[in-house]
């Protein structure tokens, strides 16, 4: 028997029944119709599930004004909650994660410096306060914290477009703090206004080809340091890059800074595989570029390479982060420049974090609030922007390790914190003899593992719609720039999401044999189509970006299918059935297509027939008037029920 849902009345379905009964048909129910909420109600729900879904306010109902306001406080800081249950159980397994990570962030942080053209102590600041900040306010127990090598080398890139690094190193560095000032009052804001959803606009593919774009260009960036050049171009394509190479190949290249650079690479390159290979040896590829720095450092000191043009960090400032609050841009054009330069590379470097918070989250069985996380990482930001930083954000790189130096909490990025603290205050001296060619090595050793070829792969046999995507990205990365391969991946994922919205999948549904089921006569080829019946599904939403494509799509459907069965002798369609389970949701545009639609078929003799309109649908469908117009009887609970109501009417 088949089945209509019934909020009608008893005298509704007591005419339905007497015209089954005339047709000789199973009894079947109205589809109901859903009361409708009033305006305000479902502008509410509509705001809730949009911005709320997640109910963050649940902890507080039926709780008092002071456990309310305790809660409150918890919720921007949520060490106050966790930190009551931390036990020296879990401080053990956090020291051993910080000193760890410490490890290696510091040859990172001097390394990352250099790529945003910074000197190098703003790397070693960077991974000072921002990482005591998060710890407070972080919900993740696995991120580490501090600079990272894309955001070094797209916020470098767009600060050297706009000043020159060395003649105008002060403005330089003061648009560098004002650009991570506004990267954080843009992640503050998407937090704290729970906007978290807008990144997930740039769609993972675009993400997986702008990274390995990244990777090549931070490593070719290297070749300078690695190969001790003096005179490198300052633009990041490979063209440009291989050019400064080569023509610096008879006179340029220093054969000691080589030796260095490649010998330390190798063995930077072994640990990693090691630590790779087996799990347990992971603290080896993460004191691997602390043992390199020692090493080089001293090997330059005793025999005296920087004599022989081996190029040398010299010096790095000593002593913990000097205030910078008064050198941020608030007035001029620099403001201007700033904010672009902050918004981008805020949401970039919240990219990443995210999806790092995320990974490790579900490792770890745990729920991650992404808003908390971002108006955490905006507060460490613009904090960091007052303390002479520039923008941090979690290490994919550190946070694996930290994760397998079996961290706890955020105590670890405490930890380190403390750690690179103690170095700037005693131990940057030391540094001066670091020569240029180990720090090139250890930042081509980090951002190699950047380049997910397994990913690559995976996109190509998956869809090859996200393969170009990712393509896209990455060449627009390697042979333009970093900005443009950033456009291109931004734009790629509009366009994807615009192709899905304006042009949604329709397909044909079969009878499948021995079934009442109907479905995609392509994916089940032995489904069969019933004579003198054509059914089609909307697999979307029905919203004027698209109302036009599936009206004409279907009507296209509709002549091929009559010019098919006119050359082989068979019965016309009389009914056109539209499966509306998947339709979510309508607008105006898709109504009034839907009455076009109507009134062509009425024209070829053919009926409109709907079946299982979801409840808002059906909901919009009846305030429109729109089952008046092709009759209520025409609207069925499911496709089977309007092929046994109307099959029996066909003609032979």
């Amino acid at each position: 028997m088949s089945h209509r849902v019934s909020d009608y009345s008893g005298e509704m379905d007591t005419d339905i029944s007497r015209v089954a009964s005339s047709r000789n048909l199973p009894y079947v129910h109205k589809v109901g119709v859903p009361p409708k909420p009033n305006l305000l109600k479902e502008i509410t729900e509509t705001v809730k599930e949009t911005f709320f879904h997640d109910d963050p306010l649940r902890h507080f109902k039926d709780q008092s004004k002071t456990k309310k306001l305790l809660l409150g406080i918890q919720a921007v800081f949520p060490i106050l909650d966790w930190g009551r249950s931390y036990n020296f159980s879990k401080f053990k397994g956090d020291l051993i994660s910080g000193l760890t990570i410490a490890s290696l962030c510091i040859p990172q942080d001097i390394g990352y410096a250099k790529l945003a053209n910074l000197d190098p102590q703003y790397g070693l600041y960077s991974s000072f306060v921002p990482p005591l900040v998060y710890a407070f306010m972080g919900s993740s127990r696995d991120i580490a914290i501090g600079p990272v090598a894309v955001v070094s080398l797209l916020l470098g890139s767009m600060l050297q477009a706009e000043l020159d690094p060395v003649k105008q190193k002060l403005e330089y560095q003061r648009l560098a703090f004002t650009a991570t000032f506004f990267a954080g009052i843009t992640q503050f804001i998407l937090g704290f206004f729970r906007l978290g959803f807008l990144i997930d606009f740039l769609s993972h593919a675009a993400i997986v080809g702008f990274m390995a774009g990244a990777a090549i260009t931070i490593s070719l960036q290297q070749l300078k340091g690695l190969l001790g050049i003096k005179k490198f171009t300052k633009e990041t394509d490979i063209v440009s890059v291989m050019k400064s190479v080569f023509a610096a190949a008879h006179h340029g290249w220093n054969w000691q800074t080589i030796v260095i650079g490649v010998s330390f690479l190798a063995f930077l390159l072994v640990a990693k595989f090691i630590g790779k290979k087996n799990k347990k040896y992971f603290w080896v590829p993460a004191i691997a570029p602390m043992i390199s720095i020692i090493l080089s450092t001293l090997f330059v000191f005793i025999f005296h390479a920087e004599k022989h043009g081996v190029q040398i960090v010299r010096h790095i400032e000593q002593g913990i982060n000097p205030p910078s609050l008064k050198k941020i841009y608030f007035s001029g054009e620099n403001l201007t420049k700033g904010f672009k330069i902050g918004a981008i590379s805020g949401l970039i470097a919240l990219t990443e974090a995210a999806a790092i918070g995320r990974t490790f989250a579900a490792l770890k069985d745990y729920q991650l609030d992404g808003n908390k996380e971002m108006v955490a990482l905006g507060t460490m930001n613009i904090v960091g922007s007052m303390t002479s930083c520039y923008v941090a954000t979690g290490s994919f790189s550190r946070s694996a390790v930290n994760y397998m130096a079996g961290c706890h909490t955020a105590v670890s990025n405490i930890i380190m914190s403390c750690v690179v603290l103690l170095t700037l205050e005693l131990i940057t001296p030391l540094f001066k003899y670091t020569p240029n060619a180990i720090l090139a090595s250890i930042i081509i050793s980090a951002v190699i593992g950047l380049i997910d070829i397994d990913a690559m792969k995976l996109l190509y046999k998956i869809d090859k719609f996200d393969f170009v995507a990712c393509m896209g990205a990455f060449l627009g990365v390697v042979f333009e720039s970093v900005e443009i391969g950033l456009l291109i991946a931004v734009a790629i994922s509009f366009a994807k999401i615009l192709l899905q919205v304006t042009r949604p999948r329709i397909a044909v549904l079969g009878k499948v044999p021995r079934t009442t089921v109907y479905r995609n006569i392509q994916q089940y080829p032995e489904a069969t189509r019933v004579p003198g019946i054509l059914i089609v599904r909307v697999d979307s939403a029905i919203y004027f970006s698209n109302s036009n494509y599936m009206r004409d799509r279907i009507l296209r459907w509709l002549t091929d299918e009559d010019e098919m069965l006119k050359e082989t002798n068979q019965q016309r369609i009389q009914y056109l059935i539209v499966e509306m389970s998947p339709v979510t949701d309508i607008d105006t545009s898709g109504i009034h297509s839907l009455e076009d639609l109507f009134k062509s078929l009425h024209k070829r003799d053919v009926q409109l027939v709907l079946a299982n309109p979801g409840p808002l649908v059906n909901d919009k469908l009846h305030a429109s008037g729109f089952p008046d117009m092709i009759g209520e009887d025409n609207i069925f609970l499911t496709v089977a029920d309007a092929v046994m109501t109307f099959a029996p009417k066909m003609e032979p």
